[in-house]
């Protein structure tokens, strides 16, 4: 069973609605998109600001380790930052319907959105790891939570892989997860989990190291599930200008030692960020 928890589809969609069409403004002249953020001087942005460290808000502005990174992008681009705070739910949708020139939030490579869209080289990486409260007992291992009511966010890159692995679970004679619950972001999951109504959470493995050095003593993790991810940012497949500008100075970052720096200020680790062999067989 799969429940879904969240800010009502309403609310999504009218978010997003609110969001201007820039790149209509642009003029027709404009060859390729960054000519056309260079003439319009500003670069619209679509974010979704509930994944600490990598974005997130802070004194009502938008920080973190992707923030880091795209304020050192747009300098180079020479404009300004129009960052929208929208739902991850939404994102996707409006990237599509030219609602924003770029999503620069966390987001998962897998093989479905790759033929879809294209994503950036890679701005750090990930384990899908099983969250639970640290007094738990009965579930030590990621199979014990067969019959368990588990949480995760909706249209994230972690939902098809907690569905596979319930799917896993009753392929080898087991009952699965007794039910999923679906929320709008992941921090809505942590309060499920801490206020018990639910009985574990699949997150993102620096998220998870985050949390527990945040709320000490109130969390644990029993292991992973899936494959080893990236997480990059999401551009349209005609884009290749911005993608490649992206790109090349995420490699700058990289190969100056900057990258580094920013993971191990934010994380206290470093990641995988390679610069080739990310993607899946047949993305764009």
């Amino acid at each position: 069973m799969i429940a879904f928890f969240s800010a009502s589809r309403r609310r999504v969609l009218s978010l997003l609605a609110a969001a201007p069409l820039f790149l209509s403004l642009a003029p027709a002249h404009a060859d390729g998109l960054i000519d056309q953020i260079k003439q319009r001087g500003t670069i619209v942005v679509g974010t979704e600001a509930a994944f600490e460290p990598f974005e997130f808000v802070r004194d009502g502005q938008i920080v973190g380790y992707n923030k880091d990174i795209l304020d050192y992008v747009v300098s180079q681009l020479g404009v300004k930052l129009d960052q929208l705070n929208l739902p991850f739910q939404g994102l996707l949708p409006g990237l599509l319907a030219k609602k924003f020139d770029l999503m620069a939030t966390s987001t998962g490579i897998n093989a479905e959105r790759a033929a879809k869209y294209a994503y950036t080289r890679p701005t750090g990486s990930f384990e899908n790891v099983i969250v639970v409260r640290a007094d738990e007992t009965r579930i030590k291992t990621p199979e014990d939570i067969t019959g368990m009511v588990v949480a995760t966010q909706l249209a994230s890159s972690v939902q098809p892989i907690i569905e596979a692995y319930d799917k896993e679970l009753k392929d080898k004679g087991g009952k699965g997860v007794g039910e999923l619950k679906l929320f709008t972001s992941f921090p809505e999951t942590h309060v499920a989990l801490a206020s018990g109504q639910v009985d574990a959470i699949v997150i993102a493995s620096p998220s998870a190291a985050v949390l527990m050095k945040n709320v000490p003593d109130t969390y644990k993790v029993v292991g992973s599930i899936g494959e080893f991810s990236y997480l990059s940012w999401v551009l349209r497949p005609e884009d290749k200008d911005l993608r490649e500008f992206i790109n090349a100075k995420i490699g700058e970052l990289k190969d100056s030692g900057k990258l580094k720096e920013l993971q191990l200020k934010w994380f206290g680790f470093e990641m995988k960020t390679p610069a080739e062999g990310y993607l899946p067989p047949g993305a764009l």
